[in-house]
């Protein structure tokens, strides 16, 4: 029998996970069982196992890519010309959410959610959210410094504190999104800036 190439192996791995996400989605990670995950993919139970050899490994790598939700999104922040302002990376960021939640059968940013709780218990999964979060506030920073420089926020603002501030803010912007009643850009622009007095 030939083998297969790296590409199907490739989309083959992606249709475990992805399969893997509806059910997390919906029954949440620990009343997931494999069986489930498998009967989701239409796959036999040796294919799945070949590319993920326990739902720990499965957990890990839907953490890993849930927790990445918005790490594409600073590297477009970042490598725009100008600078997006503050107001344009809150829109960014809602939108971003908002576009993941119109997905059909899952949405990662919840999917993030289950994944802290995870990492209360697993060392390894712990390391990577905190690992994540730093990596979050050195983009916030670097960002914040590009702020001060254009003008958008006090000359004498503290960039690690905005930072820190953004990043803060993250989790509770997610959290906001599935358990009350959502919020919008213009809000979270507005709830800022009534913080600083401008606007």
């Amino acid at each position: 029998m030939p083998r297969i190439s790296e590409e199907l192996r490739a989309q083959r791995r992606r249709h475990v996970l992805t399969s893997a996400w509806t059910c997390f989605a919906r029954n949440g990670f620990h009343a997931t069982s494999m069986d489930q995950i498998v009967a989701a993919t239409g796959l036999s139970t040796s294919a799945v196992y070949r590319y993920f050899a326990s739902k720990d490994e499965l957990i890990d790598a839907t953490a890993d890519e849930a927790l990445a939700l918005i790490s594409g999104l600073f590297v477009e922040l970042l490598a725009a010309e100008p600078t997006p302002t503050p107001d344009q990376t809150v829109t960014a960021l809602v939108a971003v959410l908002h576009r993941r939640g119109a997905q059909e059968d899952y949405d990662l940013s919840q999917l993030a959610m289950q994944a802290w709780t995870e990492a209360l218990r697993r060392p390894h999964l712990r390391d990577l959210v905190r690992d994540y979060y730093r990596a979050t506030q050195a983009n916030f920073a670097e960002l914040a410094r590009r702020w001060r420089a254009d003008g958008h926020i006090a000359a004498t603002a503290d960039t690690d504190a905005v930072a820190t501030l953004l990043t803060t803010l993250l989790p509770g912007l997610i959290v906001v999104e599935h358990l009350g009643d959502g919020t919008s850009a213009a809000q979270m622009i507005a709830g800022i800036n009534g913080l600083t007095g401008t606007r």
